[in-house]
């Protein structure tokens, strides 16, 4: 009785996952028609059941435009004429493409490598690439790995909300935090928070980042956005503090914000305000966002929040292009791995070695280390394993309300026990 309904939860489960695959449409680019014809034949065999062949950049990006057909995963080669890979990802980045992308191409390893950087500083997922020529293992390893979220295969739901939406938000009291526990892998200690804004729309319900921080900062609503965060997440410490939480608070800011001579102040004022000590303040800053090429204006406001006693982060290391001399000249405190050299490190040599570097970097600077996207035991044991500070990821805690954060503690500290 007991095989017979295994074998019964077998076929059904079986009969799902093809169902899944004849739903998710995949775009094939490559100039090479052979190709083409080969890979969808490989395709078919592993029965997904929408695919679309291009042979130029500008007939997959037509395809793409397209609401109703928009991929949810895309096979791109590197090398083409008129429209190369790399300049076909910039495009899909400025379209905010959120679905997958693997890449092939006959280049070798480092250079596809390099190219999986590009493509991860854009925030599209890729569960890795191919060297031609492709064969259907290797193709079905890759696809079997790569999961679509929510996201991915709502692409077509995901738009950027206008200015005078935004600033009507902030006005309204729309905008909400979300913390994500930081923790320290040695010991299980819960150290601290990141904050993480949400926009709870009226109609549309939760409204992630990716869909008005750029707009905030490209029509000068970012230090209002600022203000309300870093508002509601001191005063949400403060809460903590008298409840006997002791945690540090992370926040994120613009380098926009930092362009303002005041901002040192306008910090340093919330904060005594809402009677938080600076030294229990991280502000987090994106190195892909720092512009190395200026840094007066930066650097100014990051030195007078070091002088006043907050705590500096550099977020997502790794993605942008300070070097270690850069990197000296500005008082950071905290070194954040970005999470493309941590998810996984374990099982790839590469991703390891940058891992490594990263961690090394920190060390030699004095810096406490972060790493972010820890999202199973795996990952958690090769922090542990390396000697990382601190750890945040999905394997963790998701970003959740403050509310709940009291009793995913106690749950947390259960969990290390066991």
């Amino acid at each position: 009785m007991v095989y017979s309904i295994c074998k019964q939860t077998n076929k059904l489960w079986k009969a799902l996952i093809m169902t899944n695959k004849l739903n998710i449409k995949i775009l094939v680019l490559d100039d090479d028609p052979f190709t083409l014809k080969l890979l969808a034949r490989m395709l078919a065999n592993m029965g997904y059941g929408q695919v679309t062949l291009c042979d130029s950049g500008r007939a997959a990006l037509e395809q793409i435009d397209r609401a109703d057909n928009r991929p949810d995963m895309i096979l791109l080669d590197l090398n083409m004429p008129e429209m190369d890979g790399i300049e076909f990802v910039h495009r899909l980045a400025e379209r905010r493409y959120a679905g997958g992308l693997i890449l092939f191409s006959g280049e070798d390893e480092h250079m596809l490598q390099a190219a999986e950087k590009l493509v991860q500083t854009y925030k599209i997922t890729v569960p890795g690439s191919l060297q031609k020529p492709v064969t259907p293992d290797k193709l079905a390893a890759l696809l079997e790995k790569w999961t679509p979220s929510v996201q991915e295969g709502a692409a077509e739901a995901i738009r950027i909300r206008g200015a005078d939406e935004l600033r009507a938000a902030i006005a309204n009291g729309e905008l909400v935090n979300y913390y994500q526990p930081k923790v320290e892998p040695a010991t299980g200690w819960v150290m601290g928070v990141e904050t993480l804004v949400r926009w709870r729309h009226p109609t549309d319900g939760m409204v992630f980042p990716c869909e008005f921080i750029g707009v905030a900062e490209t029509h000068g609503l970012i230090d209002d956005l600022t203000r309300v965060v870093l508002t509601g997440a001191l005063a949400q410490a403060k809460v903590w503090q008298e409840a006997g939480l002791s945690l540090q608070l992370a926040v994120n800011v613009s380098i926009d914000n930092l362009a303002s001579p005041d901002f040192a102040d306008f910090v340093a004022g919330l904060a005594a305000e809402a009677g938080v000590p600076p030294q229990k303040v991280v502000l987090e800053v994106s190195e892909s966002r720092i512009p190395m090429d200026d840094l007066r204006a930066p650097l100014e406001t990051l030195t007078r929040l070091r002088m006043k006693r907050f705590r500096l982060s550099i977020d997502e290391f790794g993605t942008g292009h300070s070097s270690l001399v850069q990197l000296r000249g500005i008082p950071f405190d905290e070194l954040k791995i970005d999470q493309s050299f941590v998810h996984g490190a374990w099982s790839n040599k590469t991703v390891q070695m940058k891992y490594d570097a990263s961690l090394a970097i920190a060390r030699q600077l004095d810096m406490e280390v972060v790493a972010v996207g820890v999202e199973d035991e795996n990952d958690w044991d090769n922090l542990r394993r390396t000697g990382c500070d601190l750890a945040q990821g999905y394997f963790i805690a998701k970003p959740m309300p403050a509310a709940e954060l009291p009793g995913w503690i106690e749950t947390w500290q259960a969990r290390m026990r066991e």
